[in-house]
């Protein structure tokens, strides 16, 4: 049997232990954070392309290779025997459409390639 003395020891230290524990549950925030505001995507490039719609840049090289989207983004692929023409289409501002703000040109073997002459040799 454990005695009262060895009883209150073990006790003691229970209470010890639990108070340099801290709270069990965190207390939420004061203020919950606010939502950041909305990202506005201005267009760093200056090439022929930069500013036109999706359906636009449709009429001029037709069918992309891929169209993917990905959170407020999308991405159209042309492709071709010269090169592959990556663009990227956000929207200027909440509740407009989305426009190319960034476009990306390669030759086959992988090296960068000159926007607007990739264009130039995938247009219709």
């Amino acid at each position: 049997m454990i005695d009262n003395r060895r009883l209150a020891a073990m006790a003691g230290l229970a209470l010890t232990l639990g108070a340099c524990a801290g709270p069990a549950i965190p207390r939420p925030a004061a203020t919950p954070p606010s939502a950041p505001p909305p990202t506005v995507v201005r267009p760093v490039q200056n090439n022929a392309l930069i500013g036109n719609s999706v359906d636009a840049v449709g009429r001029m090289f037709g069918k992309p290779r891929l169209d993917v989207t990905e959170g407020a983004g999308r991405k159209l692929q042309f492709a071709g025997a010269r090169c592959t023409l990556d663009i990227y289409f956000y929207a200027p501002r909440a509740g407009a459409s989305p426009v190319a703000t960034h476009v990306d040109a390669r030759a086959p073997d992988g090296r960068n390639a000159d926007v607007d002459s990739c264009a130039e040799a995938l247009r219709r």
